[in-house]
């Protein structure tokens, strides 16, 4: 297959599938909860953020791809990004945005994924809010949570299928 530059691509992770079912299940977990909390409340609780982020990043030690390194710079860059267009918005329009819950989600997607994936990561989840915003014709604020994690798990399904 010849490569143009433009694909957006994430690398396959390496785990013994044992391993990658189970954390593969308990991420849908977790990316299910957060979409129904973010749905209800607008606010994606810590309790679930956070510990992706550290199981993201435990996951690193046995699979040598993407390497730590990289999860390492993708929780880090996932979610400074979020957070700093989250901020530059409240700036400009004083009301919320991005909250830092979808950056805590998104550089969790940076640890699980590796830095490469986070474009891949918020292509998706943009395009389907924006899909949603249009087929339901709604204004105003909306949680953007469920769409990071949908991307967050598309990108997740997509490699662990590269790996075979």
């Amino acid at each position: 297959m010849r490569r143009t530059g433009l694909e957006l691509t994430a690398a396959p992770i390496i785990l013994p599938l044992w391993l990658a079912l189970g954390a593969g299940f308990g991420l849908t977990l977790a990316l299910l909860r957060v979409a129904q909390v973010d749905l209800a409340t607008l606010r994606i609780p810590d309790a679930v953020s956070l510990p992706l982020i550290g199981a993201g990043l435990g996951l690193a030690a046995l699979s040598p791809a993407p390497a730590l390194a990289d999860r390492l710079i993708g929780a880090g860059t996932g979610f400074l990004l979020l957070a700093v267009i989250g901020e530059v918005y409240f700036r400009w329009r004083q009301s919320e945005g991005l909250g830092l819950g979808d950056a805590k989600l998104f550089g969790a997607a940076g640890a699980w994924l590796g830095w490469q994936a986070l474009p891949l990561v918020l292509a998706l989840a943009a395009a389907a809010a924006l899909i949603w915003a249009v087929v339901r014709r709604r204004h105003g604020v909306q949680a953007f949570g469920p769409w990071l994690a949908l991307g967050f798990w598309l990108v997740w399904l997509m490699t662990m299928l590269r790996q075979n």
